[in-house]
């Protein structure tokens, strides 16, 4: 490896301020490849990071970005097991780098730029990588993406390369937070039409779009076993009531979410809503339900008549979209894979991502590849696809040759010959509209779309944006 030796007082003070140290050397997760050197860390803004690189580095790096997001205190345990789950990339040669971002909850640009401190920590430490890629996968896509506009194009303090070089998104949540969140504010309102149990009657009332209040012990148990007692979703179907079985019939038919992860959409619907709400946007509500038609149940019009309404606060849809929504204009090239069937981040999420890079003035959609893949899983896909996308991505990005999404699947069967894990890529697949799968909401935002020029003028002049 070229570069400073972890430990040598260059290496701290060359760091960019982003790190208390540096690395030290780390027990590798179970399942990485034999000759691989691992290394711990935590930054001065209180990220932990782990680090991976392969005795036979191919010279480029992959700069994660996890999902969530989490909510609890940052940890070093969730970067060791996303080391460990992707591990296919060291196998490909790759150096890999994962921040478990300074805290829990919200806060995309706050996570952008813990990876970003985290790659400069790393140059500072092993040298200028030939190539260096961000991987976001589920949320941590939407904090990819936002890494793509905000780091890719800024050189590193002195000059020299790009910053990234290309961006890999897995499953990802781009629709961005000021609309990716709509199906589960449908669900919360729908849910409570028909299950009147969260709040239950005799309980303390709150906005439905709070979450939860800021003191309640609610655990995802306890959320787990309110939605088993109005639609018996953990029981089998013949062991449901009638009530029951109508009851879930209604709310999947309505919110168009699978059975399998109802549970979590609504547990999203309630912790991290109640983190959005309180801790990031001060007690201001991002989310409307205001005109939306409820269709697919036995009683459209009760339900429609019946559920509760709600409408956003304006300071807080502008805060949460300046944090998490996209602009479009990205000048890296960006690769895409998406499970058709995944059953927490809607598939229509990335024809959304394409419409916003289609809108761009520059930058856009030709830097835009999308694959798709015929799996129903959200946070682990077949190796073979992963190893796959990140070898199309690097070839676009080493020849300047624009892959195809027929052209990555095509490739895949070498990749399979050494992970065995299955090729599922389906060329010919093209997601439906967002607004097919989640209800738009009536007469646009109450904040205009972010565009990079209100983004920019925000970033510049405005006290706005979700606090680090």
């Amino acid at each position: 490896m070229a570069g400073l030796a972890p430990g040598t007082a260059a290496a701290r003070d060359t760091a960019g301020g982003s790190g208390t140290g540096a690395p030290a050397p780390a027990a590798c997760p179970d399942g990485l490849p034999v000759g691989t050197d691992c290394y711990e860390g935590r930054d001065a803004n209180g990220a932990y990071y782990s680090i991976a690189v392969p005795h036979d580095w191919n010279g480029s790096l992959v700069m994660h970005a996890h999902g969530g997001p989490d909510l609890g205190a940052a940890t070093p345990e969730r970067n060791r097991e996303d080391l460990g789950r992707w591990s296919v990339m060291v196998e490909e040669g790759y150096a890999w780098a994962g921040s478990s971002y300074r805290r829990g909850g919200y806060g995309v640009r706050m996570a952008a730029e813990d990876t970003e401190n985290l790659r400069r920590l790393f140059v500072a430490t092993f040298g200028q990588p030939e190539r260096t890629y961000v991987h976001g996968q589920s949320w941590g896509g939407n904090v990819a993406a936002k890494i793509a506009e905000t780091f890719a194009a800024r050189a590193p303090r002195g000059g020299g390369p790009p910053a990234y070089d290309g961006a890999l998104i897995t499953n990802g949540a781009v629709a961005g937070g000021s609309r990716g969140y709509d199906h589960r504010v449908d669900l919360r309102a729908v849910y409570q039409y028909y299950c009147h149990n969260h709040p239950r009657p005799d309980e303390r009332q709150y906005p439905l779009w709070s979450g939860l209040p800021v003191d309640s012990e609610m655990t995802n148990a306890d959320v787990r076993a309110r939605v088993q007692e109005c639609t018996g979703v953990d029981s089998a179907p013949e062991d449901r009531t009638a009530l029951q079985r109508r009851n879930l019939a209604d709310i999947l038919a309505v919110t168009k979410l699978p059975e399998r992860t109802l549970v979590s959409h609504l547990s999203f619907a309630t912790f991290t809503f109640r983190d959005i709400v309180a801790e990031r946007l001060g007690g201001r509500n991002p989310f409307s339900n205001r005109g939306v038609r409820y269709t697919g149940s036995h009683d459209d019009r009760a339900l429609n008549k019946g559920v509760q309404r709600f409408s956003a606060d304006r300071s807080a849809v502008r805060d949460l979209s300046y944090d998490s929504d996209l602009t479009g204009v990205v000048d890296i090239p960006v690769l895409s894979l998406h499970a058709i069937d995944d059953p927490t981040v809607p598939v229509e999420q990335d024809a959304a991502y394409r419409a916003s890079l289609a809108g761009a003035r520059w930058g856009g959609a030709r830097n835009l590849v999308q694959t798709f893949t015929r799996e129903s899983e959200h946070s682990a896909l077949s190796d073979s696809g992963y190893a796959t996308a990140l070898g199309a991505l690097s070839s676009w990005v080493t020849d300047g040759t624009r892959p195809t999404p027929s052209g990555v699947a095509a490739s895949c069967a070498a990749y399979d010959r050494e992970y065995g894990a299955g090729c599922f890529f389906d060329p010919a697949y093209v997601p439906g509209d967002y607004a097919s799968r989640v209800n738009p909401r009536p007469g646009g935002r109450h904040w205009p779309a972010l565009t990079a020029a209100r983004a920019k003028w925000w970033e510049r002049w405005g006290d706005v944006g979700i606090a680090p």
